[in-house]
Formats: structure tokens, C-alpha cells, sequence
């Protein structure tokens, strides 16, 4: 599912417009984006947990010259699905 199709979902089950939908939907995004920025976690009770966790650095390889890289330290975003939403996808 893409995010016009999302957003179109979105309008048609919540009885909203698209912009209304999008406005949503682009809200819901950037919170769980500042909620990861400062708190490292983001729990939505049924759905899922997003967390933000570190990677060091470390040496890979670049797979056309097989010359070694160096990536820096970064931090990801991870996702862990919760119950219901298991249980829903079985």
C-alpha cells in the first residue's frame, strides 16, 4: 500500500476529505518521528513499538572492488509488531 492509497483508506473508513487525510497522516509521521528524536521509543498500544537503536561503527566492503569501507555510527529506526497486529496478519 502506498501513502496516496493510505491516505485514501484513510478518508474513506474515517469520513474525512484527502487533505484532511493527509494532514493526519503527515501528523502521525512527524510525531512518531520527534517522539523517536527524544525519547527513543514510540508505543502504540495493539500496533507496534517503533524504537531508535545505534549501530557503531564498523568496516564493510564494497561489493564491485571488494576495496574495504568504512561506515560511521548511525541511528536507525526499528519496528516491533505488536499482538494485535499479529494476530490480525494470522
Amino acid at each position: 500500500m502506498t501513502k496516496a492509497e493510505l491516505v485514501e483508506f484513510i478518508a474513506e473508513n474515517a469520513d474525512l476529505t484527502k487533505a484532511d487525510s493527509t494532514r493526519a497522516l503527515e501528523a502521525m509521521i512527524e510525531g512518531v518521528t520527534a517522539g523517536l528524536k527524544k525519547k527513543g521509543k514510540v508505543t502504540l498500544v495493539g500496533f507496534g513499538t517503533f524504537n531508535a537503536k545505534k549501530r557503531e561503527a564498523r568496516t564493510g566492503r564494497n561489493p564491485q572492488t571488494g576495496e574495504k569501507v568504512k561506515i560511521a555510527a548511525r541511528t536507525v529506526p526499528t519496528f516491533k509488531a505488536g499482538n494485535k497486529l499479529k494476530d490480525a496478519l494470522n
